[in-house]
């Protein structure tokens, strides 16, 4: 059976771990210094901090943000879990917003509508490594803290924009990284994460200005808030390696977004092209889960819900009436197995399948 997900651990990431614990380094030092390095050669960001888990990521940027308690805190349907739970425990309220059918992200219109409803900050997860529409969202002037764990390394290209009469603006939106639009971006570490350190997650200050602000308070931060070393061991590997493995990623993505066209289902639109990276392989059926994983299941192929640990599987019958299009990708979207370790014959077996699932 060719399982959904893989580790994308290897020797080399082995290794390090090994030495590591051969060394005694496991609590919080070097190599969590080394591994943040990576990460702002990576991001091009000014300043970050490793943490132990997104919640606690999260906590300090809201710290940082000196956001008042109570504050609606706007997340997608379609984010997952662990943000409705940590806005909650952290003492504020979600406000969870709807997506669009075609992208599964939401939109800046959609952002609109939930700052009018009273949202005073967003924590933007860029589901699948899709990037949405982060100029028209930052545009609206309320703070964001985009969630890259799946979108870490794509790019915003420059794009020319026309004006009313086909004359090119002289507006042009230079190329920028994942992370570096809103206020803070948080990178997970987590298991299924793009980089994995076994867990964990990075908090980015993508300019001076907000990481002098953050730096205050992660300077006193306790070492039970930082990542181990023995974490950051894995996790610096990984994004030294993370350019060979997304190039492997996006061969076989286009060789699966190929066999689908032939089919009736679908996948998400990518604006973004080449620039986004490439998480998993999301389908959006026509037909039902039911049959598609019977299908695949009887081709030695397992898939899986693609929002099973989402917000809207957490809360389901509270928020079905208000997020209608993301109820209806939670009940429809899969996931088939796409991680650099896939051999050629693996992936054969999955595109012919994609060609022909009901």
């Amino acid at each position: 059976m060719i399982q959904t997900f893989s580790s994308t651990i290897r020797r080399k990431e082995m290794d390090a771990v090994l030495t590591c614990m051969v060394d005694e380094k496991t609590g919080p030092g070097e190599l969590n210094a080394r591994f943040i390095q990576a990460v702002k050669e990576c991001t091009g960001c000014d300043g970050a901090v490793a943490f132990r888990s997104a919640t606690i990521a999260l906590s300090y940027a809201l710290k940082a943000l000196d956001l008042p308690l109570e504050s609606p805190i706007m997340i997608s349907a379609l984010a997952p879990s662990w943000q409705y739970v940590a806005v909650e425990s952290l003492g504020y309220k979600p406000l969870v917003l709807d997506v669009n059918e075609e992208t599964g992200l939401v939109t800046a219109e959609i952002v609109a509508e939930g700052i009018h409803a009273g949202g005073r900050l967003l924590l933007l997860h860029e589901t699948m490594g899709i990037v949405p529409e982060l100029e028209k969202i930052v545009a609206l002037g309320i703070p964001v803290i985009e969630d890259i764990s799946h979108s870490v390394g794509s790019v915003v290209e420059p794009r020319n924009d026309a004006d009313s009469e086909g004359q090119q603006s002289s507006q042009q939106v230079a190329a920028k990284n994942v992370g570096s639009f809103g206020v803070y971006a948080i990178m997970g570490l987590e298991e299924f994460d793009t980089i994995t350190a076994g867990g964990g997650a990075v908090l980015i200050a993508p300019r001076r200005r907000e990481w002098s602000a953050l730096k205050s308070f992660t300077d006193a931060a306790p070492r039970t808030d930082i990542l181990p070393d023995i974490n950051s061991a894995l996790a610096f590997v990984q994004i030294k390696e993370f350019r060979r493995n997304e190039d492997i990623r996006k061969t076989i993505y286009a060789s699966f977004q190929h066999a689908l066209l032939s089919g009736k289902n679908r996948t998400f639109i990518r604006e973004h092209g080449d620039g986004s990276t490439i998480w998993s392989f999301p389908v959006v059926l026509a037909g039902s889960f039911k049959d598609a994983k019977q299908y695949a299941s009887r081709k030695e192929i397992e898939i899986r819900p693609a929002y099973e640990d989402s917000v809207i599987a957490l809360k389901d019958e509270e928020l079905s009436s208000t997020c209608k299009k993301a109820k209806g990708l939670y009940l429809r979207t899969v996931l088939f197995p796409l991680y650099p370790r896939l051999g050629s014959e693996a992936v054969t077996k999955i595109t012919k399948v994609l060609g022909t699932l009901p």
